[in-house]
């Protein structure tokens, strides 16, 4: 589970205090000046969908940019640490890749480089940080790791995945994605369809409770044991959500979809390897599985996959995940700016 050549990081520290954990957690408004310094740790700070107007707003100018000029010079001068305690391709980059693409500069940091295999501890690591930098991302395996970094930094950090907890960024892209593909400013009267191991995807924990902001209909599908956590169903559930919840694909379920968001088995989740074995190929998105979604339907993954979808499929224009990449890097442009220039 930990990339750090046979050690774990550091034990965290005592939680921070519920005041301040509150403050932290206290929901974003559309007002892009009240931004400026925040955090972004969890997607509960997220309470209504008019607060998810304004980064979709500035990840579509960002994305605009970039596509025309390259990027932009409005973080120059600004260092952001990119601070990964576990493996990531696609988060690590996309969040380099806005920094540099607005000007700025990056600092890599990883568990086995870092003093962490000397014992130190989440917050000195972070407080360190933000002595030589403006913003913090961090992907640590421990839930609520970004809330206890957060409360230790005099600097925005930004959440890029703790543990099997939340990952709100990816959230906010998928959203992104699915607005974008869709041509559509929200996703009100979509059928959403989440399929694989939704016990231990960080992703459609975030997702599913952002679009329990809108008027959709989301379907968990999952393997016996992989099913989507009580707390969150609970949650969607109780902001009004329909929620039908299964084991297996069928006809009826595919031909009712609008996005398909579709994850692999996490492997380094699970207790014993031959568990993990057990879940793996559960399921495939094939040829087949895609002659009976919508025209319309939009196929997403956060990627990396293993065999849950085909090759086959990648030519399909319904394919959205590496599409679903381009986004990514376009809404985290839009989460620094806000965070660094409240603008």
């Amino acid at each position: 589970i930990f990339p750090v050549e046979g050690e774990k990081p550091a034990p965290m520290a005592a939680s921070a205090p519920v005041d301040a954990d509150a403050a932290i957690l206290a929901p974003f408004t559309s007002d892009a000046a009240s931004w400026k310094g925040r955090h972004v740790v969890s997607v509960q700070q997220f309470d209504s969908a008019e607060s998810l107007a304004l980064p979709i707003a500035i990840a579509r100018e960002c994305g605009e940019a970039v596509e025309a000029t390259g990027g932009t010079e409005l973080l120059k001068g600004k260092v952001l640490a990119n601070v990964f305690y576990e493996p990531s391709t696609r988060t690590s980059c996309s969040f380099a890749a806005a920094m540099v693409r607005m000007g700025g500069g990056v600092v890599p940091v990883t568990g086995s480089t870092s003093s962490v295999a000397k014992g130190e501890t989440l917050s000195d690591t972070i407080r360190t940080m933000a002595c030589y930098c403006d913003a913090v991302v961090l992907r640590h395996p421990a839930t609520g790791a970004a809330l206890e970094a957060a409360a230790a930094s005099p600097v925005p950090v930004l959440n890029a995945g703790d543990g099997t907890g939340e990952h709100p960024t990816q959230a906010l892209l998928d959203l992104f994605t699915i607005v974008s593909e869709r041509k559509a400013d929200s996703p009100d009267g979509l059928t959403v369809t989440m399929l694989g191991d939704l016990k231990h995807g960080r992703t459609v924990h975030s997702l599913a409770r952002l679009l329990s902001l809108f008027k959709v209909r989301l379907n968990f599908v999952a393997p016996p044991g992989l099913e989507m956590p009580a707390y969150v169903t609970d949650a969607v559930t109780a902001a009004g959500v329909e929620v039908a919840q299964s084991a297996g694909l069928c006809d009826e379920l595919l031909a009712a979809t609008d996005v398909l968001y579709v994850t692999r088995v996490q492997k380094e989740r699970f207790a014993t390897p031959e568990a993990a074995a057990a879940a793996k190929g559960s399921y495939t998105v094939d040829s087949a599985v895609m002659d009976k979604l919508r025209p319309s339907a939009v196929v997403m993954h956060p990627l990396p996959r293993v065999d849950e979808i085909a090759k086959e499929v990648d030519s399909d224009p319904r394919a959205a995940y590496f599409r679903q990449m381009r986004y990514g890097l376009f809404m985290r442009m839009a989460l620094l700016r806000l965070l660094l220039l409240g603008a």
